[in-house]
């Protein structure tokens, strides 16, 4: 199930009118989100401790008193402070449309002026948390593994061991694949031989198109639903939009070589290992 949006619904400063605040939060939980509303007479600090330990996905300023070009950037500045700047910011109140743009400057996402329709308010918010939610934190740490099909390991492995001196890992089938896998340490990655079991494995295709060879480049990463959904988003061709069951208990899922040149690549997610496993 899709994690709902949680909002922040805040009133900075000494505005002691909340009606339009309170008539906004309404709607945003009638457009499905989470809502948290801090009340009047709120300070900066005050509402950026509250969205952090609600753990709030935007905060909503609502300022009536013409003090927002000092209190909207303040709420930003200590969000960055505090580390927690991945957190949407967005205004509403009395706002003169010739401070909107100063206020874009300090980082407000979107200033919503009296009668914009509620709708528009929790769409463009929903759009941009599921933007955030989608983005990837970090590139792939790491090349898990380089594919190598080969017609028979046994046959192919002593080049790897004897001539160049890699130690072989293990040895795995993987049935759902009709693969069987021979692992070669180079470093912190790894070399996988990949040996097909039956004429119908995709192993046995790509030789009999292309011949033994480099077969794909295997990505580490972390969060493999995230990066399918946001690589799918992005409207990059995937072989798997799910990922699937793989080698060492990993979730795996091929990204389709017309999307980068001919070359396939794997997206690996492994388990994560307990103290007593590192």
């Amino acid at each position: 199930m899709e994690k709902k949006v949680r909002v922040l619904v805040a009133k900075p400063g000494l505005d002691g009118h909340d009606r339009g605040a309170l008539v906004i939060a309404q709607a945003l939980r009638d457009e499905g989100m989470e809502v948290v509303y801090t009340g009047l007479r709120q300070t900066p600090a005050q509402i950026v401790n509250a969205a952090i330990q609600e753990d709030v996905d935007c905060i909503g300023l609502s300022c009536l008193s013409g003090a927002h070009n000092e209190l909207f950037p303040e709420v930003v500045r200590l969000l960055r402070l505090e580390k927690a700047d991945d957190i949407l910011v967005v205004g509403g109140g009395v706002i003169p449309q010739e401070d909107i743009p100063f206020l874009e400057s300090q980082g407000i996402a979107r200033v919503f002026t009296p009668g914009t329709p509620s709708k528009e308010c929790a769409d463009f918010i929903r759009k941009h948390v599921k933007g955030k939610r989608m983005s990837f934190p970090e590139p792939p740490g790491k090349i898990a593994h380089i594919g190598i099909a080969v017609k028979s390991i046994d046959t192919a492995l002593p080049f790897y061991t004897d001539k160049l001196g890699l130690s072989l890992l293990g040895r795995e089938e993987v049935e759902s694949e009709q693969v069987r896998i021979a692992f070669l340490g180079v470093g912190e990655t790894r070399l996988e031989l990949l040996e097909p079991l039956s004429d119908t494995s995709p192993i046995a295709t790509f030789i009999a198109k292309r011949g033994e060879g480099i077969h794909h480049i295997a990505f580490d990463v972390d969060d493999i639903h995230a990066r399918l959904a946001r690589l799918k988003e992005d409207g990059v061709a995937l072989i798997n939009e799910e990922p699937k069951p793989g080698a060492h208990q990993a979730q795996v899922a091929f990204i389709h070589p017309k999307a980068s040149g001919g070359v396939l690549y794997e997206l690996c997610q492994y388990p994560v290992k307990n103290e007593e496993e590192q």
